[in-house]
């Protein structure tokens, strides 16, 4: 029997609802859940991500993985290969920023993926993954 990964259930803060609910609402495409005054629920690519309203945003530092710098701390999904490549096609024709631009890393190797990053409105840092064999997410 094939395991099932379990969603996950994430809290960020940004400092204004209606720009989370622009960003991630209508650029990203996620479907909004339960709100109140101070909170909402996105379907986070099938992950309960809620947004609280805070008055400060998250900041971050950075790294060198595969050659690329990416933000620390960061969250994302892995999405198959095509829902990967469809994703990076949305955000440009956004004219999203993007803080690495789509591309493979671990080229030829075990968890060779599609890779990007970028930062919401709140310097919340996402990184998006797409895998063709979902196999090798955990490969050593």
């Amino acid at each position: 029997m094939a395991e099932q990964l379990s969603p996950f259930h994430l809290a960020i803060a940004v400092g204004d609802l209606a720009l989370a609910r622009q960003f991630y609402g209508e650029v990203l495409g996620c479907r909004e859940g339960r709100s109140s005054a101070s909170w909402v629920d996105f379907d986070f690519f099938g992950h309960q991500l809620v947004c609280h309203q805070t008055v400060s945003s998250a900041s971050a530092s950075a790294r060198q993985v595969d050659g690329d710098v990416v933000p620390v701390p960061h969250f994302g999904v892995v999405l198959s290969f095509a829902d990967w490549q469809a994703l990076a096609k949305r955000l440009r024709d956004a004219q999203q920023t993007f803080v690495v631009e789509p591309h493979l890393r671990f080229a030829g190797e075990v968890g060779e993926h599609g890779t990007f990053f970028l930062y919401d409105p709140f310097k919340n840092a996402l990184e998006f993954k797409g895998f063709r064999d979902l196999s090798s997410l955990f490969a050593a």
